[in-house]
């Protein structure tokens, strides 16, 4: 029997692909952050970008949310493994009995042999189930992370008035970037202080 496979780094894919894109109506500040005076003289546009494996490292609804998800993954394939193992040894019952005509009739070998047949349908249809449950609710997670980050977002912009705000995994957006326009810890920060711990359990 081939052991279910979970695809929990489809969440982290998932909410390392989204764009964060804010159109500010930003008023003029009489201070200058480093992104600002890298941009005078070149563009009128204040641009900022979050590193997203960064944010989600350091994030503590994510952290929440990925143990959550590990343990019902740990405990779908205990779950599953320990079905599998008593079916299993019920088929080399069958098996052992069918050879040395354990049977007291054909008719009741042939029962035996469809409850086993039935047993294991019913495993697999399970462990369909199972994971299709757990891809649901990671889809779920996704779409709660994201939310959270880009509320957020249009809260923490409203002060600083930026134009766009981009993300960045690995070199999937940005190439290069400078390091004045990081405006990743400043976004951790945020959303841990506004974070209820109990959100990541509903």
């Amino acid at each position: 029997m081939k052991k279910t496979k979970y695809i929990l780094n489809g969440f982290l894919t998932l909410a390392v692909m989204f764009l964060f894109t804010q159109c500010a109506e930003k008023e003029p500040k009489d201070t200058q952050t480093p992104a600002t005076a890298a941009n005078n003289g070149t563009s009128n546009m204040k641009i900022a970008y979050v590193e997203i494996d960064s944010l989600l490292t350091k994030y503590h609804f994510w952290n929440d949310l990925n143990e959550i998800m590990i343990r019902k993954e740990e405990n779908i394939r205990t779950t599953l493994n320990e079905k599998a193992k008593e079916l299993d040894g019920e088929i080399r019952e069958f098996q052992r009995k069918l050879q040395n005509n354990g049977f007291v009739s054909q008719e009741r070998a042939e029962q035996e042999h469809m409850r086993i047949t039935k047993k294991q349908q019913d495993l697999q249809q399970l462990q369909e189930k199972l994971t299709n449950e757990l891809q649901t609710e990671n889809q779920k997670n996704s779409l709660q992370l994201r939310d959270s980050i880009n509320s957020f977002l249009k809260i923490y912009n409203k002060d600083k008035g930026y134009d766009l705000i981009i993300s960045n995994s690995g070199f999937d957006n940005l190439l290069y970037a400078n390091p004045a326009f990081n405006i990743t810890d400043e976004i951790v920060t945020g959303l841990n202080n506004r974070y209820n711990p109990s959100a990541a359990k509903k």
